[in-house]
């Protein structure tokens, strides 16, 4: 589902793979499938990073929730036993083998600690067993989101297109790419 189908017209993504891993935390961290029980504090990371509008959370991710043979996938990254991140991943729709992650983020405060880098790889992993090819990631153009894409670069994607104003006037839409395989 996008931010359109949602009901919500973006003006950006905002901090989409928001992550700064250059430190790792050795402080434990888990990640696993998003429960009813997360909802509460995702919508704390979602207020902290701006992403979407946190009350849109419960109707994005309810369909996972409810649905036993929904193929997205929603990830919770826990900390201390609370949890400090996540994302969302959905097939492409016509497409044999291809995966778009919708969002990643991960609480301001847990940032810099190798969370986002290990969400990612956890998806990469989980995508592979489901025999994907190919992930993608969108995000914005502009130097706000600098971060976001060396993130992306640092974890093996590429800019595989950017079309211009999409987001806004002077906002580009910046799609990464990864292969699986």
């Amino acid at each position: 589902m996008s931010d359109l189908d949602a009901g919500y017209a973006p003006v950006a993504p905002r901090n989409i793979g928001a992550c700064d891993d250059t430190e790792k935390d050795e402080r434990p961290m888990k990640i696993r499938s998003t429960k009813h029980d997360d909802i509460a504090a995702l919508q704390e990371v979602l207020d902290g990073t701006a992403l979407f509008p946190s009350e849109m959370l419960p109707d994005i991710v309810g369909g996972f929730l409810s649905e036993n043979d929904s193929a997205d996938i929603w990830l919770t990254c826990e900390a201390d036993g609370k949890p400090v991140g996540f994302c969302y991943a959905v097939p492409e729709e016509l497409a044999d083998g291809a995966w778009n992650m919708l969002a990643i983020a991960v609480l301001p405060s847990a940032q810099g600690n190798g969370r986002g880098g290990a969400i990612t790889a956890h998806l990469e992993t989980e995508l592979r067993e489901r025999g994907a090819r190919i992930l993608i990631a969108d995000t914005s153009g502009t130097d706000e989101f600098a971060q976001t894409r060396a993130f992306y670069q640092k974890s093996g994607y590429s800019e595989e297109a950017r079309i211009r104003d999409f987001w806004a006037p002077g906002d580009d839409k910046v799609v990464f790419w990864k292969s699986l395989t």
